[in-house]
């Protein structure tokens, strides 16, 4: 098996992120207009553009060797897997456990939703406020029809892939090169090989030296969030963030369940190992960006095998939107009720496919959830002008649910790994 790299990290990197999120969130306060107002709103908010200006720097980095590092890590893991018996057995295990814990997830979103209800604590004169407020024209993906949405997955071109952070068609090429590179001599995929060796060795290097800014990055991400996001964000959708936050946690709790149960590993030992992955994720809202947490923790930490975690892991950060998706409901059936739009159990359960379909290849970058879910709205007569009712306290929603992602990305790479050993 080739000997794939994986970035250096200093044992105590975990603590210096949290202590720069502590910072980050006290100093934030301090300088918010709705914390504690210690400087006027504009310069507030020219101070958080600045301080998060070595975030913004550390998160292009990242980005930078993303496509890069997704493209050589799934095709050595397919050449390392050694045969197409492997890969069929692989894809045969992995495809229907994501969508069974997607329904779960969401299934769990439901539920909660239904018993809070969080609309009903909703104060009329701030949604009326916020939606006299909220002028930002949000973004629809296109309504397509399903043979449409095949073709969109196809990479047709690389090139365009990259530059629309179109990461399906990305890991569709990837698996498609790794699957010829099994069916061709060996030696006339050598140089590819070689080149994806390269790859990925130079992305690992530039990012073990970015890791170095990460305590700096997170201090100055979590303080411009802070500063913008203020305290009023909050305590106005305070009802619905607890049915997210409490559906987040329920799932988090599955995991464990099926870590024990599954996968046979210890609960607290797996948290042990992906604590670092879990807090980067939490503090960068990006699942793409955490990918290489997510390797080290699955092969250094948790001992997995690398033909299952270089296959795994790049897929999961893809289609893998547990968070995502619970998230997309709950905001879905709140936005509902909060405008009078009476659904039956029939349109719910349409409203959950709808879900796991829009989350499946959702761009795993900050965000972006909030267009997805504009897109779920508008398909069941809610106004996706309302997701301003809720656009204050998303970033830090997205924060967790992206957590949670990344945390069922690892769960699942434990669960193939000990199928192939069974």
């Amino acid at each position: 098996m080739t000997n794939h790299p994986i970035p250096q990290t200093d044992k105590t990197l975990w603590i210096r992120i949290l202590i720069g999120m502590a910072l980050g969130i006290t100093i934030g306060y301090a300088l918010s207009p709705t914390g504690m107002a210690l400087v006027d709103s504009m310069t507030a908010g020219t101070w958080g553009e600045w301080l998060a200006l070595p975030g913004i720097i550390f998160l292009g980095l990242l980005k930078m060797v993303v496509v890069p590092l997704v493209i050589s890590s799934i095709v050595l893991g397919i050449i390392d897997s050694g045969s197409l018996s492997f890969l069929k057995s692989m894809g045969a295990k992995i495809v229907p456990y994501f969508l069974i814990t997607s329904f779960i997830s969401i299934s769990i979103g439901v539920f909660i939703v239904q018993i809070i209800q969080p609309a009903q604590y909703m104060n009329t004169a701030f949604v009326e406020n916020m939606m006299a407020a909220s002028d930002t024209p949000f973004q629809i993906f296109d309504e397509l029809s399903i043979p449409q949405r095949i073709e969109n997955m196809m990479p047709v071109s690389l090139t365009e892939a990259s530059l629309d952070k179109n990461m399906l068609q990305i890991v569709i090429f990837s698996i498609l090169a790794g699957i010829i590179m099994l069916s061709i001599p060996k030696e006339t995929g050598k140089p590819f090989e070689e080149l994806c060796m390269f790859a990925q060795a130079a992305t690992m290097k530039v990012i073990e030296w970015t890791m170095k800014l990460a305590p700096y990055a997170v201090f100055g991400l979590i303080c411009n969030v802070t500063i913008q996001m203020g305290a009023d964000a909050v305590t106005g959708v305070g009802a619905y963030a607890l049915a997210v936050l409490l559906g987040l946690f329920s799932m988090f709790l599955v995991y464990l369940v099926i870590i024990a149960v599954v996968a046979k590993r210890s609960p607290l030992q797996f948290l042990r190992s992906i604590r670092n992955a879990q807090i980067f994720a939490f503090s960068t809202s990006s699942s793409a960006a955490t990918m290489p947490f997510s390797l080290r923790a699955a092969e250094v930490n948790m001992k997995i095998d690398e033909r299952v975690s270089r296959f795994v892991i790049p897929l999961g950060t893809t289609i893998n939107m547990d968070g995502t998706a619970l998230y997309q409901a709950v905001a879905a059936l709140f936005l509902c009720s909060l405008f009078g739009v009476d659904l039956s159990t029939g349109e719910i359960f349409l409203l959950m496919i709808t879900t796991v379909g829009a989350s499946i290849g959702t761009p795993a970058t900050p965000g972006v959830g909030i267009i997805v879910l504009a897109t779920i709205l508008s398909g069941i007569g809610v106004p996706p002008e309302g997701i301003g009712i809720i656009l204050g306290i998303d970033r830090i929603l997205d924060m967790c649910r992206t957590t949670l992602n990344v945390t069922g990305d690892l769960v699942a790479t434990a669960v193939m790994d000990r199928f192939t050993k069974i």
